[in-house]
């Protein structure tokens, strides 16, 4: 039976997972030994690691799981739970959410499907502010009411979830006892590194169109981008086939680029997370500064 359920590509964001969850053990095993501003650096690169992997390694493995055999998905969801310090499989329920609703506007009770969509929070049908949305998202959605969503369909994935994080929490507790201080250090750069998952969803879908399917999603096709990020920068198309594999979303681009410029779809020339520098994206963001 081939290890790989997809791809033999998949070797790449495997090996990356396994890299971060080695720096993590790094930053707190080696914190004692390095000046504080080294620590500092360290912290920084660790807060994007967190969104790194987020939105191209965990992404990727809720659409496509890497691995044939479920005991080995399930392994590596235990695995990315610890090193992004929070439930893959509750974040693939969110996700899913998501996708569902495409980043929808509110109906007319003030709801959205999508949990994550930059419109929950805006007012007279525009995003939201990108900095409350960026610094505020971390805090929105409640854990018990994510597991208790999946408990009612799929029971033994919502107790798996609760295992994950409590493997994470078990984690941070042998943390705090070899080095407690590089735990409390890194705390923050925890809390930026999802503000920068946020900030990175935000650009995804500033300036989509949610009721037009193939222009869901905004887009970057920068090269460096979605080879450190695993496709990640193909987000328009990703949603229009959110089933397709990231080797294989540069040439749909190819395909459907008539389509797609039909379609007014959005493209920006940096990466998601500097979404506000992208010269695409000036001039646009004033009409919802007041939100």
């Amino acid at each position: 039976m081939k290890l790989f359920a997809h791809s033999k590509w998949d070797i790449a964001p495997v090996l990356a997972a396994l890299a971060h969850l080695l720096f993590n053990i790094y930053l707190i095993v080696g914190f004692a030994s390095r000046p504080l501003w080294l620590s500092a650096v360290l912290g920084c690169l660790y807060a994007v690691s967190i969104s790194w992997n987020i939105n191209s390694i965990s992404h990727n493995f809720i659409h496509t799981p890497y691995f044939t055999r479920s005991w080995l998905n399930r392994a590596f969801s235990l695995l990315e739970s610890i090193t992004i310090g929070f439930s893959q499989t509750y974040y693939h329920w969110v996700h899913m959410r998501h996708h569902s609703g495409n980043s929808d506007r509110p109906n007319a009770a003030g709801e959205t499907v999508d949990l994550l969509s930059i419109y929950k929070y805006g007012k007279n049908g525009e995003p939201e502010n990108v900095w409350s949305y960026t610094l505020l998202s971390f805090f929105r959605d409640s854990i018990s009411d994510i597991h208790k969503a999946i408990a009612r369909t799929r029971p033994f994935d919502a107790k798996w979830g609760r295992f994950e994080l409590c493997a994470f929490f078990a984690t941070v507790a042998l943390g705090l006892i070899y080095d407690w201080r590089a735990v409390l250090f890194l705390v923050p750069f925890y809390y930026f590194g999802n503000c920068l998952s946020s900030l990175n969803g935000y650009y995804e879908h500033f300036n989509g169109d949610p009721d037009t399917p193939i222009a869901w999603g905004v887009s970057s096709h920068n090269r460096f981008y979605n080879w450190l990020w695993f496709g990640n920068g193909y987000h328009a198309e990703h949603h229009y086939r959110p089933r397709m594999h990231w080797t294989k979303l540069a040439t749909f681009h190819d395909e459907i680029r008539k389509e797609q410029d039909e379609a007014g779809v959005h493209v920006i020339s940096t990466c998601h997370a500097l979404g506000f520098m992208a010269k695409e994206n000036l001039g646009l963001e004033s009409r919802n500064a007041d939100c």
